[in-house]
């Protein structure tokens, strides 16, 4: 047994070392040049990095600068364009026509979506600009970025596409000043006088007092019946026996004076004129009458047009379709019972002719007896 270690020893094993005495320094001191090794290898790498860094943050620091100052000056001159078409458009009420055309509140509400709409587009164009360029500073490639963001993109306006479909279509509408409060539009859906105006919904008042909400994107045509200049139409139907030279007399005067009393000389845009015979049937004739109005008073002139013509009308004992004007040429109305035949003779019971036509009465059978 005591030759083991030297056969151990002979055939090239080397023995096991045995562990260190519990009072040796040497794991400390190796655990200590590796701290100061790892601090090293920092302070080089922080050393070889650190203008890179000062060079990003410089760099980030610019472009936040520049996208935040240029925000701020491209919103405040769409502010002062704003405010300077809300000046020229006070400079314009001052004129007559001015005053028909626009007022102050519908100026207000397009000024007003206008600018939000310019803000919001500079503002997000500017912004997510300066975010690409903060984020190819880091060396992040966007090219899966902006893939993914043009497919979520598609898959948004595809699914919200009546949202954004009334939007664009409110846009143009206020961009093109289509309409605005205070004008009556047909919008074929609905037809009123708009009282509120935005980029998704106009609203309107019905000749109800109804309120409509009609979404810009369902809007394919608009009649706008306060720009302009609006027609008065009436049409007069006399009898075919009336002179007509008399007739159009008539009208002739009735225009004449309208158009020289207030307020219906600043309503009338044009002469009120008598076009001439709109048709003719074998008991009565149409006589067309025509003026140019102020927009949306064309139902307001009409109808004192008819009250001046039946006046007049009734004056000068001219017919109108529908009865007499005058008592004196009234016609005396026909018998009715003059058309009617006589009476038959059969209607009366107690006739020949009735009589010899009455069934026969059955007999009782006492009576066959006797």
């Amino acid at each position: 047994m005591s030759s083991l270690p030297a056969v151990l020893l002979a055939a090239g094993a080397s023995p096991t070392p045995s562990p260190p005495p519990s009072g040796s320094t040497e794991p400390a001191v190796r655990s200590l040049q590796d701290a100061q090794q790892s601090a090293t290898n920092a302070a080089s790498w922080v050393e070889q990095n650190w203008s890179t860094w000062l060079a990003m943050g410089l760099q980030i620091l610019l472009i936040l600068v520049i996208a935040v100052a240029l925000r701020a000056v491209v919103r405040r001159a769409i502010t002062k364009l704003i405010d300077r078409m809300g000046r020229t458009a006070d400079a314009v009420n001052g004129t007559a026509l001015g005053g028909l055309l626009v007022n102050a509140e519908r100026r207000r509400q397009r000024s007003q979506a206008i600018g939000s709409v310019l803000r919001s587009v500079a503002s997000f164009l500017i912004l997510g600009t300066a975010a690409l360029m903060v984020l190819s500073t880091f060396k992040i490639n966007l090219a899966p970025l902006l893939a993914s963001a043009g497919v979520a993109g598609v898959a948004i306006g595809f699914g919200a596409r009546n949202l954004v479909t009334d939007f664009l279509s409110g846009v143009f509408m206020i961009l093109e000043d289509q309409y605005g409060v205070g004008d009556v539009i047909d919008a074929g859906v609905a037809t009123g006088e708009v009282i509120e105006v935005g980029l998704r919904v106009t609203k309107l008042r019905g000749s109800d007092g109804e309120i409509w909400y009609v979404r810009n994107g369902e809007v394919k045509r608009i009649g706008n019946l306060s720009q302009g200049w609006a027609t008065a139409g009436v049409d007069v139907t006399v009898k075919a026996s009336e002179d007509l030279d008399r007739v159009k007399a008539t009208l002739d005067d009735v225009a004449e004076h309208m158009s020289k009393e207030e307020p219906w000389n600043e309503l009338l845009w044009s002469p009120v004129e008598v076009l001439g015979l709109d048709s003719v049937l074998i008991d009565s004739m149409v006589v067309r009458v025509s003026a140019k109005t102020m927009p949306g008073k064309s139902v307001t002139v009409e109808r004192e047009l008819r009250w001046r013509i039946k006046r007049a009308f009734d004056a000068a004992h001219i017919r109108i379709v529908g009865g007499a004007t005058s008592v004196e040429d009234a016609e005396a109305a026909a018998d009715p019972a003059a058309s009617v035949a006589a009476p038959s003779v059969f209607a009366n019971a107690d006739s020949a002719q009735a009589k010899a036509t009455a069934p026969i009465a059955p007999q009782a059978p006492g009576d066959l007896g006797k």
